[in-house]
């Protein structure tokens, strides 16, 4: 599949998905959030891929949502303005929900829904002059869509403050209040992704997977239900053909098969 406004790229078990339009700060639009909802939708089936790499190309990460996209929405009617933004929320949804781990390198600023794909990121990695900001309030918006994804990496308090302020921070804060997890300079960037690579593809693909999925129905379910989940997840992780082997490798001080 060709693509515009993305680029892909796939080294051994590791996938890179690069947002394409540097000149524009990587801002997605319509058409960018087709291809990479069409693009994650592929990879997210695709065994072979067992890492997934967010960046963007060129100076930036992304700067969100492109402004005249968001101008042209004035012109939509309720019903269009509504199925805009149900496609924007399933980008950002699929990219939560991946069952391949995805590490954010996050190259440079970040804004507005672009901090919102690095909250979608289990594991982001931020160069030292790195900017964020949940900016919408600036332009009269709000990072509405992005909210459901924000506020459980950092938090309702931070939340609050960093929406309402539209304020931007720096790398430092961002790993302060848990949006990304590492800084580096940007010499040492790759350096640094290929370390949590090699640290991903360490684990049992199947298990990351659903570690991840026990994390999301510990945030959503009632406790109780919760629980439920949790007893039968470790119930059926003990007796899978991944456990076992990952087991006893462990027991015979080899190295699992994957």
């Amino acid at each position: 599949m060709s693509y515009q406004l993305i680029s892909i790229s796939q080294q051994a078990a590791v996938t890179t998905v690069s947002l394409n339009r540097p000149e524009l700060h990587n801002a997605f639009n319509p058409e960018l959030i087709g291809e990479l909802r069409q693009a994650l939708t592929a990879i997210a089936a695709d065994s072979t891929t067992r890492v997934v790499i967010l960046t963007g190309n060129g100076p930036s990460f992304s700067a969100g949502g492109d402004l005249s996209w968001m101008q042209a929405s004035a012109s939509y009617t309720a019903e269009q303005n509504i199925a805009d933004a149900e496609n924007l929320d399933a980008m950002f949804d699929l990219l939560n929900s991946m069952p391949q781990p995805v590490i954010g390198r996050i190259n440079g600023a970040a804004l507005g829904g672009g901090a919102g794909l690095v909250a979608c990121c289990d594991l982001a990695v931020a160069v030292e002059q790195a900017k964020f900001g949940f900016t919408e309030v600036k332009l009269g918006l709000i990072p509405a869509v992005i909210a459901q994804y924000v506020v459980p990496k950092i938090g309702v308090s931070h939340s609050r403050a960093l929406f309402i302020s539209g304020e931007r921070f720096s790398a430092e804060r961002a790993f302060e209040i848990g949006l990304i997890h590492a800084i580096t300079s940007e010499d040492e960037l790759d350096q640094t992704v290929g370390y949590l690579v090699e640290r991903m593809l360490s684990g049992g693909p199947q298990a990351m997977a659903q570690a991840k999925k026990l994390v999301q129905a510990i945030w959503e379910m009632e406790r109780s239900a919760a629980k439920r989940y949790a007893i039968e997840a470790i119930a059926q992780a003990r007796t899978s053909a991944e456990g076992q082997a990952g087991l006893a490798a462990f027991l015979n001080k080899r190295k699992p098969q994957w």
